[in-house]
Order: C-alpha cells, then structure tokens, then sequence
C-alpha cells in the first residue's frame, strides 16, 4: 500500500505549456502516472502534448476529476497557485516551486489551514509510491515497491537513501519530499502519522537537516503514539551557526536548531539515528522484520 498518491491519483499540471511544467509532466506520464489535465490561464482549449489545457484549476477538476496537482509556476505566482488548487476542490497539492516569499507563503498555508487539502512542499521533489504513480521530479527508475516510508527534507539525500534501499532489495512504499523552505505543508508528524497508519508501511526513514524544530516534534511524537520503527540522518552536524546552509529554512538561530541537538532528541525518543549518510541502508535493514522468499513478513 501507499500514502498520499496511488494508481488512482488523476493529476493536473499548474504551469504544464511552460519548460518544466512541460518537460516533467512527460516524465510523469511516461512513468505512469494518470495526468488528466493542465492549467494555463489564458490557455483554455487548447491540448499540450495530448493533455487538455484549461484556465482555471476549479474548471480543470470539473471536467476531468483531477484529484492531485503539481504546480511548475514561477516564484511569484506560487502561493496563488496553492490556493487556486486547494479552492478548486484539489486534495493534494505538491508544489515544485522554489524561492516563494515567505509572507506569500504564510497566506498560503493559512488558506490551506481552513480547506480540506494538503500540500507537499514547496521547494519540494514531489511524491512517488514507486509503480503506482509519480509526481514531480524525481528518477522514478531508482525506486522500487516495498514497504519502507521515507520522508526528507532534502532531495538528493533522499535519492541517496532510495538507491541504498533499491540496492539491498528493500522497497519503498511511498517517498515524500517535505522540501527546505520555512514555511511548507505536510509536516514530519503528519506523514508518520499516515505512514504510522498504512498498513503497507512496515518502517520509515526519516531524513533531516538543520533548522526549525520538526525533527524534535517528530520524536515526541514516535515516543508518544508509534508502534513501527524509524531510522533518522540528519545533515548539517559541521554547519556554522547564523549561516543558511542550503535551503531556506536549514539555519540554526539563536542557538537553535543545531545538528546534535536534534540527534539527542531523536535518540533519547528510541529513533536509531545513522550518523554517516552511507549507514543509512544498513541502519534499515537492521530494523527490518524477515521476511520469506515471496516477500510476505515471517513476524
């Protein structure tokens, strides 16, 4: 099984006739995800690459039944994007778009607060359940269907961590980018408490960085309310303090948000924590019930 996005998902493209709306939504489609529509105001009624393009999200999801919306709009006009999707009946929103001010962003999610819809990032990878459906820009070919979760604040410590889990034979159920900015969507507890609840989830990896306090809100959360393992990396142990290192929100203040400090928390929580980006895998593993040679768990 999977969280958020299956082969049921019917996903709309926000963007879809600009260069990477364009380049990913082909991407998705060749890797099979269902892509029913695009949105481009000014651009309704015409098809882009066999995909009819509409000018309003809520006409989009009238005529078509999108349920999920990845969003390739420039910085500017993002955080309307965002509430067009949510006000259009979307319930999914991932949102790829990098550099949105942070005060466009607290409207957003103070729309989003009050509305049935949750948003994956910004400044986000995207989504995958691997052979069910892919939205957003990750190399699908790298995943493989299992049954370990896996949530990061970083994209290419998440490719990492995947390539280690393909390699040792151990798959994914469904992998989200939660993305670096300050203020985003679905959250570290929110996504344990699906993954928590998806039967299809036997363990999570948990990938990250410094900054903010999810990372600790997270382990009180595995202490207080999780029944299934959770492996943890968290990046930036050397990063100076007061210096943005990466993403937006990767910066420890005021004494706050430091590497170990998180490291600590995870830990005395139960979560076992790898301390090198490479043990990631093996961390896994060793937390992993057997299972016999079709698969099923000998637990």
């Amino acid at each position: 099984m999977s969280i958020l996005v299956d082969e049921h998902t019917r996903v709309l493209i926000q963007g879809i006739t600009g260069e990477e709306g364009s380049f990913h939504a082909g991407q998705m489609r060749e890797y099979g995800t269902t892509i029913v529509a695009g949105v481009t105001p000014g651009k309704g009624g015409v098809a882009h690459e066999g995909i009819p393009v509409f000018n309003t999200v809520r006409e989009a999801v009238g005529e078509t039944g999108a349920n999920a919306s990845a969003i390739f709009v420039r910085p500017a006009q993002a955080a309307d994007a965002i509430m067009e999707a949510a006000e259009g009946g979307i319930g999914l929103v991932v949102c790829l778009t990098e550099g949105i001010p942070t005060l466009d962003m607290v409207l957003a999610r103070r729309y989003l607060d009050g509305s049935g819809s949750r948003l994956v990032g910004p400044n986000t990878p995207g989504v995958i359940s691997p052979g069910r459906c892919k939205i957003g820009v990750m190399a699908g070919y790298i995943h493989r269907q299992g049954t370990v979760g896996i949530i990061s604040r970083s994209g290419t410590l998440t490719y990492e961590v995947v390539l280690q889990l393909t390699a040792r034979g151990i798959g994914q159920s469904t992998c989200v980018g939660i993305g670096g900015d300050p203020v985003g969507g679905l959250s570290f507890v929110d996504l344990l408490r699906l993954f928590e609840q998806d039967r299809g989830t036997e363990a999570v990896v948990m990938i990250g960085e410094i900054g903010g306090s999810q990372e600790e809100e997270a382990g009180r959360f595995f202490r207080d309310e999780m029944t299934k393992p959770v492996v943890a990396y968290i990046a930036g142990v050397s990063a100076p303090p007061e210096r943005r290192m990466g993403h937006a929100g990767a910066i420890v203040s005021r004494g706050r948000g430091g590497a170990e400090e998180k490291i600590n928390a995870l830990e005395r929580a139960g979560i076992r924590v790898a301390r090198n980006p490479a043990e990631v895998g093996e961390t896994v593993a060793g937390v992993m019930r057997p299972h016999d040679p079709h698969g099923r768990s000998m637990a």
